[in-house]
């Protein structure tokens, strides 16, 4: 299987990493976005994020959580 990755994706890892999770959602019995007639929740999972139906967002880093609560992760023990 040939698979073209949409350009809202920055990287290939980062769609195989949203189309994994959204595999986990589907054998956890989620419903399908797609019509299609493979059992696999890969496979499905892969279709979905490829047309687009996936919604995700990048969260922030955990540096930004340690400067509220002043550790940065430097203090020695």
């Amino acid at each position: 299987m040939i698979i073209d990755i949409p350009d809202e994706y920055d990287s290939k890892f980062r769609f195989i990493l949203v189309a994994a999770e959204r595999a986990k959602q589907l054998q956890n019995g989620y419903p399908p976005k797609v019509d299609d007639k493979s059992p696999k929740p890969a496979h499905i999972a892969i279709q979905e994020a490829q047309q687009g139906l996936i919604t995700w967002e990048v969260l922030e880093e955990a540096d930004e959580e340690a400067d509220e609560t002043g550790f940065d992760g430097s203090e020695a023990y």
